[in-house]
């Protein structure tokens, strides 16, 4: 029986207010509090809500439906702070035995490339949170921010614990090759890859309410009909979206709740059947290995992490984080602590990219050179504060190192002195 493996995602940033120069030293609050308040209110009304009652209508009516969710540690913040209501009906859908909770960086931050130790420790933030609010045991698959990946992330999902990494399935990495089966990472082969079916998820996220998709109306017989007559061997897709594709980015007027609601009778007419990520490894193998040396990720036509670390200031932003991590870490105060957190999510840099500026029109700045002016006046505050609490101490290599340098060039100085004055007296 071939298999859809429906997985969402949810994350809500902490957006920065207006921080001016002349806020620096002064005001250390970086949250718009009402723009962030009325944002997840909004979403959770229009989408998370009425989503988590459909599904759970869905599961207790479908014993063979299986959901995942990989949701971020600042979106569950937010949760908890919109009410008790949203949290009960996740932990409702949790009670079913039939929902995954993946795991992901708590601050949905892009950590995985450029700060492993600040990588590992957001991903057991996250996981413990998780087991707080929904008494979940660890997950056995990774879901890296964005669905980033590379070899190296292989190796920390190891070190980790991990049994597979949720990714792309990039054509430039793929060729041939199928998202459909379960891969290995070439330099960590015990890490099995489960890979995104990018045509068909984007059908849903991307097409559903574009009148000039090539496939509109996008109907579940549509979707269940693609999944049935898959290649022999291909047993399973995995269809991986925001989970904002449910009421806020495709309005419920335009039929999306019907579409997920009737998918489940018509999947088992067509006999197609749901499974979760840790399923999906339980039930088959490797069927050969994938070498990603360089970073890829869901967003984009070309899969990469441009829209990210495509310029100079997303570059310069992301070289402050990388420089700080360390010596943050030192610090005690869980103010400044929370803060770093905020600060790493990955819709700031999203904010700065000039390649697809706005971010699909989520930008609450006038440009990305707006973005990048009042994200490096949070960090030039934020940088204040942490030099109060860890003043940056002398590193006695680096010292050493420098002098040697002095000398070296000094030296030089002389010799080019004694050959000048030679020159001189042979004249």
């Amino acid at each position: 029986m071939k298999k859809i493996c429906l997985c969402f995602q949810i994350h809500q940033p902490y957006r920065l207010r207006r921080y001016r120069f002349f806020d620096i030293g002064n005001e250390h609050h970086y949250s718009d509090d009402i723009q962030n308040a009325e944002i997840f209110s909004r979403i959770a009304e229009t989408s998370y809500l009425p989503a988590n009652r459909m599904l759970l209508e869905m599961l207790r009516e479908h014993p063979e439906l299986r959901i995942s969710y990989c949701i971020s540690g600042l979106a569950i913040e937010q949760m908890e702070g919109y009410g008790q209501q949203l949290i009960e009906s996740f932990r409702e859908l949790v009670a079913t035995g039939r929902v995954e909770l993946l795991a992901e960086t708590y601050a949905h931050s892009l950590t995985s490339l450029y700060d492993p130790v600040e990588f590992r420790s957001q991903v057991r933030m996250q996981q413990r949170k998780l087991r707080e609010l929904f008494g979940m045991q660890p997950s056995r698959v990774l879901c890296n921010t964005e669905l980033i990946y590379t070899d190296e992330i292989s190796a920390e999902a190891r070190a980790l614990g991990f049994e597979a990494v949720l990714t792309e399935g990039a054509k430039h990495v793929l060729g041939w090759k199928s998202p459909n089966y379960i891969y290995s990472s070439s330099t960590e082969p015990s890490i099995k890859l489960l890979l995104r079916n990018p045509s068909l998820s984007e059908l849903i996220s991307r097409d559903f309410s574009r009148y000039d998709a090539p496939e509109y109306p996008i109907t579940a017989d549509k979707l269940a009909g693609r999944v049935r007559w898959l290649p022999e061997g291909e047993d399973f897709t995995i269809l991986y979206m925001n989970y904002e594709v449910l009421g806020s980015m495709h309005r419920a007027e335009s039929g999306i709740f019907d579409f997920f609601r009737a998918l489940p009778s018509i999947a088992k007419r067509e006999g197609v059947g749901f499974a979760t990520p840790s399923e999906l490894l339980d039930l088959h193998k490797s069927v050969g290995e994938l070498s990603v040396p360089y970073p890829i990720s869901s967003s984009g036509e070309e899969k990469s992490t441009n829209e990210w670390t495509g310029n100079i200031l997303q570059q310069g932003a992301m070289e402050k984080l990388r420089e700080w991590g360390e010596r943050v870490r030192t610090v005690q105060d869980q103010t400044i602590l929370q803060d770093w957190l905020y600060l790493q999510s990955s819709d700031h840099f999203y904010y700065m990219n000039t390649v697809n500026w706005g971010g699909g029109g989520f930008s609450p700045y006038s440009s990305p050179y707006d973005a990048f002016n009042n994200y490096m006046n949070v960090l030039s505050d934020f940088d204040v504060r942490v030099e109060k609490e860890a003043p940056r101490s002398i590193d006695v290599e680096e010292l050493n190192s420098y002098q040697q340098t002095i000398k070296n060039q000094n030296l030089r100085i002389q010799e080019l002195e004694q050959r000048l004055a030679q020159l001189s007296d042979k004249q």
